[in-house]
């Protein structure tokens, strides 16, 4: 968890630097707007994950007396709605500008004495651009596997949609540079599409979640293998079990006739499965 949180301190920090090199050199490229706004948003995951562990650490209270490990869960959602979002916002400003046919000029700008073409600060930023992502987007990886957290698979998601809006965004520039009017537009619409599939899978999984459905994998809209695990055991067991997910925690009601059944049935496994409660087989909900 501390490692977790150090990174997404980390992740503020960069990306604020990248926010203020890209917005200095945006002009009139739509692939560099949609670069910028991009990094903006990509500040709300790492900030989401911050205040879903600060309310974890919370002590139930009198109106909330199961506790605050459900913060995770919402703060999952959030995180996921904005990249859905922030996906169909840029997929639509890009086809309108398709559409409409604009045609970006950039122009150039007096440096030290010598007329530098402005596109080249805009490659040299797009360029910084690309290394905090990549490098913040790998390091997250490992913890947000041992931490089981949907939050930090999200936020890599977001730093791998902002290192391909880097890519996208200097072959659009070079576009420009080339004669190609729509080369900008059709990279920043490139980039919407993979920042829309990442956004429709976060989304699925979320909901599910929010809706006590059964436990998602961290990457797909599949059951959690820990999860299947528990199900399969249930199964060769002859007892029926209901799962679900709070925040990283798997959770759930065990019907059966023998209240051991409970320990055996959860034995060996990771420290995911906790909460489970025992009922008499055919006890009313």
């Amino acid at each position: 968890m501390v490692r977790g949180r150090r990174l997404e301190w980390w992740s503020l920090f960069w990306l604020g630097t990248v926010i203020a090199v890209v917005g200095l050199v945006t002009g009139q490229s739509q692939a560099m707007r949609s670069a910028w706004i991009e990094d903006c948003l990509s500040l709300l995951p790492p900030t989401f994950f911050l205040l879903a562990t600060w309310f974890e650490g919370r002590a139930p209270t009198r109106r909330f007396p199961f506790g605050f490990d459900r913060a995770a869960s919402l703060a999952f959602f959030a995180a996921a709605t904005v990249l859905l979002a922030f996906g169909a916002i840029l997929f639509y400003e890009a086809v309108a500008t398709l559409i409409r046919r604009e045609h970006p000029v950039i122009g150039s700008i007096r440096l030290l004495g010598q007329e530098v073409w402005f596109g080249w600060l805009m490659i040299g930023a797009l360029t910084y651009s690309i290394v905090p992502p990549v490098v913040l987007g790998h390091l997250k990886q490992r913890p947000a596997k041992d931490l089981n957290d949907k939050v930090l698979v999200t936020d890599s998601e977001m730093n791998k949609a902002d290192w391909q809006t880097g890519v996208a965004g200097i072959l659009g520039i070079l576009g420009i540079a080339w004669g190609l009017w729509w080369a900008d537009a059709a990279a920043a619409g490139l980039i919407s599409l993979s920042i829309l599939w990442d956004g429709v899978g976060a989304f699925r999984r979320a909901t599910a979640e929010l809706v006590d459905g059964a436990p998602r994998d961290l990457h797909q809209d599949r059951i959690d293998d820990e999860a299947q695990r528990l199900m399969d055991r249930a199964q060769r067991m002859g007892v029926s079990l209901c799962l679900r997910e709070t925040g990283r925690i798997i959770t759930g009601i065990v019907e059966s006739d023998d209240p051991q059944d409970l320990a055996r049935l959860t034995e060996g496994l990771s420290w995911r499965v906790r909460g489970l409660s025992w009922r008499p087989r055919g006890s009313a909900p």
